[in-house]
């Protein structure tokens, strides 16, 4: 049987590969620290379960939802309002299955055979798989040390501009973790309008950001909303990854084209995890707020722990993931992540994955208590690496 020439597009999933490797050392008997995915080990607030098994109990949610509830667009709506003071309307409000999902149905949404858009590199990889099935010619804008890994808008060709549909920007940033500095936004905006270009912002972790700095919304920019529409993910915040809670947010001509694509493809989010949703939106924060300070702990243990033996970490302002530079210049991330599991049982994901300027680098989550990270660091420290 031959298949889709889409398939072609995409190589081997890396998880998949350092996964079968992974269980292949366990079954030796070797002490495994998997700090490659990004799953929060973190709990799910109880309110936020509890809605869910409430919901499950009335045989009138096991039916197709069809659509989103009026009181979850109306919940994001407000919590918008309460988190990013950004006033948006219900028309600007869609639910999808995970960002991931949304990134690559909009870009089916969006693209014609032979667009280009605009990608961050290093990036999530759906950022270019989502424009690839919507046949767009990717064009990579490079995340340098030299701009605090920050997108640099003023070395974008101005023939390649003009020419560009959409623009992903990513902040705080998986994998590189750096965060927007003040005036970037403004600088996209103007950009964005100059080129007549939509900009799509994922923001799964404005609500894990260190050292005292504030994670707000791209839309909270003057003139964002004319120009934008930005992934808003309930997963890192409230540990709910498996529910698969996000939403497209912003301009509402942007929201229809995706909701018309979409109803030919499902019918609407589980309804208990909509109840669901809506807890999480509606209900305290706190629990939101003690999970960032734990985050911080983890990453200062892995960042000093990591300096103290010689490696180069050049960022580590959010996200649950740090960026780290491999020791003695290599540039060999995927074998040097294999090298890694072998010699000190650590898991990490090689930083060529996620791009051409993600080589020389591997990402590592944080998933560990810190009392494990410090394991880490040691058994890194006996490996020699």
């Amino acid at each position: 049987m031959q298949f889709s020439k889409r398939l072609d597009l995409f190589g081997e999933e890396i998880f998949a590969a350092l996964n079968d490797r992974r269980l292949e050392l366990e079954a030796q008997g070797m002490k495994i620290y998997n700090m490659s995915v990004g799953t929060p080990d973190f709990h799910t607030p109880d309110h936020i379960k509890e809605a869910l098994i409430e919901a499950a109990k009335d045989d009138a949610n096991w039916r197709y939802s069809l659509r989103d509830l009026p009181e979850l667009l109306d919940a994001v709506c407000s919590y918008y309002q309460k988190r990013f003071q950004v006033d948006i309307t219900p028309d600007m409000v869609m639910s999808v299955y995970g960002s991931q999902e949304g990134m690559g149905h909009l870009g089916m949404t969006l693209c014609n055979e032979g667009d280009v858009v605009l990608l961050p590199d290093p990036c999530y990889p759906v950022f270019a798989a989502g424009s690839l099935l919507g046949g767009a010619e990717p064009y990579y804008y490079p995340l340098t040390a030299e701009h605090d890994f920050l997108p640099y808008v003023k070395d974008i060709p101005s023939e390649i501009a003009h020419k560009a549909k959409y623009m992903v920007v990513s902040l705080p940033s998986n994998p590189v973790g750096s965060i927007a500095s003040p005036g970037l936004y403004e600088e996209i905006v103007a950009f964005a309008k100059k080129y007549d270009i939509l900009i799509i912002h994922d923001n799964a972790y404005s609500d894990i950001i260190f050292d005292g700095a504030y994670g707000g919304s791209f839309l909270s920019t003057p003139g964002a909303k004319e120009v934008g529409v930005e992934f808003f993910s309930l997963s890192k915040s409230f540990n709910v990854t498996g529910a698969r809670i996000s939403f497209l947010v912003g301009k509402s001509e942007v929201i229809a084209a995706l909701r018309k694509l979409r109803s030919q493809i499902d019918f609407g989010m589980f309804l208990p995890i909509q109840k669901a949703a809506i807890a999480a939106l509606n209900g305290p924060l706190t629990s939101v707020k003690e999970q960032c300070r734990d985050y911080e702990e983890r990453r200062n243990a892995l960042c000093d722990g990591l300096r103290s033996i010689g490696w180069d970490l050049p960022n580590g302002k959010g996200t649950m993931f740090v960026w780290a530079r491999l020791p003695g210049g290599r540039m060999d991330s995927m074998n040097f992540c294999m090298e890694l599991m072998e010699k000190a049982g650590v898991i990490v994901t090689p930083g060529a994955s996620f791009g051409p300027h993600g080589e020389g680098y591997v990402r590592f989550a944080l998933v560990l208590p810190p009392e494990k990270i410090r394991e880490v660091v040691d058994a890194i420290r006996r490996s020699g690496l």
